[in-house]
């Protein structure tokens, strides 16, 4: 075949996935591409004008330290930004920041179209091609006429693939409002044996500032001192801005009514959802309106929160109110809300259905198993949220590059990140319904905190290529001082209450916070991020150990690597269906095949006994 030009990776799609799978190709220093239907909508948000959340934005934490770009671009261009959970634990708290989100739009338009090893064509991809007689990459081509030769390709197209809105018993095509959908993609994955599931999602109507009243709905402000997202945004490394720093906006809070109850509840068979239009499923965490009203049908109010979209425009993003009524029953909801009496629609809600293919066609490399050198990442594999996206993008984005170079593809595992537990779970239990991320999901959590992303991971960038010699040298000089100085603490003794006992011991008490220890006579760190990360070890010492003893078993599995080329069929002991299983699965290691749907201990016990006898086998034979 004859191409037109000649790429290592070629990433498409421009959304949060999309952005952080070719920066990070791009910075390891692949000649990349990115295609996206319009380069002026790169970063757009099309639902919540947000970063962040419970687990979410450890997430966008997590990208950071690896190097990506979310992270600094809502600390630039966010206006409210807040820490959730702050009466629980440090392994549940989690950050979380409005944006301004046609300045977001721009900081990443801005940061794509000038990154070295990165270029931008506006088009759709319309299909991939194979080496010939081989099931791996060799091409893409865009607008039916444009042919790209490329190593390996990510393919982040979110709500794009035969995207269909739905408003009422009105149907458009669209990958998102007002821009069309991709309908030739899909043949590639209908010709490559691909199987599809349908998903559907859906947003609110956006609301005209100056028809609301807000003298009598109660303001939510943001935290001051701020936290931030990016590790390392000024003015210095660590978490948090300095007191006053970010000038921030306020969101709104109003409620449904039982008028707004009684509009939805008479309309409902007028709906997309409940009148049969759409067949996708939708997601369970972020229902619509409707969905809210029938399932829970005792509640006689939900709570919206009126979200500014930028800081001096006239748009609002009434979170809680996602809806596929008709565009005249809307006007009608929505004015039976206090302080929407009077309230303008700017645009209508609406509910879309996209294809995405099963994660399970996947390894935890995001690498497909039936295709080399093809990589999947963010909604199309099943996801909710601009923060799971970009969090799949950067290691699919990683994986594509050093793919091109032959070099061996990375994984995270569920013990190392929330972007672990997140692609684990995909790729072992697929989904039925668009996937989210909590904390809940993660049986690390302790461990996996918002306060130490660059910590657990700044080695593993940094031996990547993500992260630069200087950065590198900060974290470990920042760790060194936190290490020492919890040594120093476990030695050094204060007296309180007439006994003398070791720092360490006194600051475990959970009325004591690390500033107090001034007062007695003891030296502090200087850094605020290191004082904060000496009392939370000194605080949940004994819940770490126990957590890292209840799991030490399965890490001790991850480590047991699966030889991709295995036939379970010879593995003794194990019955047809899990041969089935396993071989569907093709798990990557001993831990992996363990959270398998159907897979016993005696299973793992029978291939654990089987890869040592190969591995006997093969030294008797050197």
């Amino acid at each position: 075949m004859v191409y037109d030009t000649e790429f290592d990776v070629a990433v498409i799609g421009g959304g949060h996935a999309g952005i952080e799978a070719a920066l990070s190709s791009a910075k390891l220093g692949a000649k990349t591409v990115l295609i996206t239907l319009d380069k002026n909508k790169i970063g757009t948000m099309p639902c919540n004008p947000a970063i962040g959340g419970i687990a979410k934005g450890i997430v966008v934490r997590e990208v950071d330290a690896f190097g990506g770009e979310m992270g600094r671009a809502i600390d630039t261009t966010g206006i409210q930004f807040k820490t959730l959970n702050t009466r629980k634990g440090p392994a549940v708290r989690s950050p979380r920041a409005q944006a301004d989100k046609e300045e977001y739009r721009k900081y990443m338009v801005n940061r794509v179209l000038n990154a070295e090893n990165l270029t931008v064509i506006e088009g759709e991809a319309t299909d991939i091609f194979l080496k010939e007689n081989e099931n791996r990459v060799e091409g893409v081509e865009v607008d039916g006429r444009i042919r790209i030769k490329v190593s390996s390709v990510v393919v982040a197209t979110g709500t794009f693939l035969e995207g269909v809105i739905h408003i009422g018993d009105k149907q458009i095509p669209a990958g998102r409002m007002e821009e069309k959908p991709a309908s030739k993609l899909p043949q590639f994955y209908k010709r490559a044996g691909f199987p599809l599931q349908r998903f559907k999602t859906g947003t609110p109507a956006r609301l005209d500032k100056r028809s609301i009243d807000f003298s009598s709905l109660e303001e939510a402000w943001g935290d001051d001192p701020a936290p931030k997202f990016s590790f390392w945004t000024e003015p210095s490394y660590g978490y948090w801005f300095e007191k006053g720093q970010k000038e921030q906006v306020p969101c709104h809070i109003t409620y449904t009514t039982p008028e707004t109850h009684r509009i939805i509840r008479e309309n409902l068979h007028r709906t997309a959802l409940y009148g049969g239009a759409i067949t996708g499923v939708g997601p369970r965490y972020c229902p619509s309106i409707e969905d809210k009203i029938v399932k829970f049908e005792n509640k006689d109010r939900h709570t919206v929160w009126l979200e500014p979209e930028t800081r001096d425009g006239i748009s609002i993003y009434p979170n809680g109110l996602s809806t596929s009524l008709p565009e005249e029953v809307q006007w009608e909801m929505y004015r039976s809300i206090p302080g929407l009496e009077n309230v303008i629609l700017l645009k209508p809600a609406y509910a879309i259905e996209y294809d995405i293919v099963p994660p399970t066609e996947l390894y935890p490399t995001l690498e497909t198993k039936r295709i080399r050198g093809l990589f999947h990442a963010g909604n199309f594999n099943g996801t909710t949220g601009y923060e799971e996206a970009a969090g799949q993008g950067l290691v699919a984005g990683i994986n594509a590059a050093l793919y091109s170079r032959g070099k061996e593809l990375f994984y995270l595992r569920r013990d190392e990140s929330y972007i672990g537990v997140m692609i684990d779970d995909l790729t072992t239990k697929g989904v039925i319904e668009p996937y989210r991320l909590f904390t809940s999901r993660a049986e690390y959590r302790l461990h996996l905190r918002q306060d130490n992303p660059i910590l657990r991971l700044y080695e593993k960038a940094y031996n990547l290529g993500m992260l630069t010699e200087d950065q590198y040298r900060a974290v470990k000089e920042i760790e060194e001082e936190i290490n020492g100085y919890i040594e120093r603490y476990k030695k050094e003794k204060v007296k309180v209450g007439g006994k003398v006992v070791p720092v360490m011991d006194y600051l475990k008490r959970p009325e004591v916070s690390v500033d107090q220890l001034e007062k007695l006579g003891v030296e502090l760190p200087e850094s605020k991020y290191v004082r904060e990360e000496v009392e939370i070890n000194a605080k949940y010492s004994g819940y770490f150990e126990r957590e890292r003893k209840l799991n030490e078993k399965m890490k001790y599995l991850e480590k047991i690597k699966i030889p991709a080329d295995i036939d379970y069929s010879k593995v003794a002991g194990l019955t047809k269906e899990v041969v089935q299983k396993l071989t569907e699965g093709r798990p990557i290691t001993l831990g992996h095949a363990a959270r398998m749907e159907g897979i016993t201990p005696a299973a793992i016990t029978s291939i654990m006994v089987y890869l040592e006898k190969q591995k006997r086998e093969k030294k008797g034979k050197v």
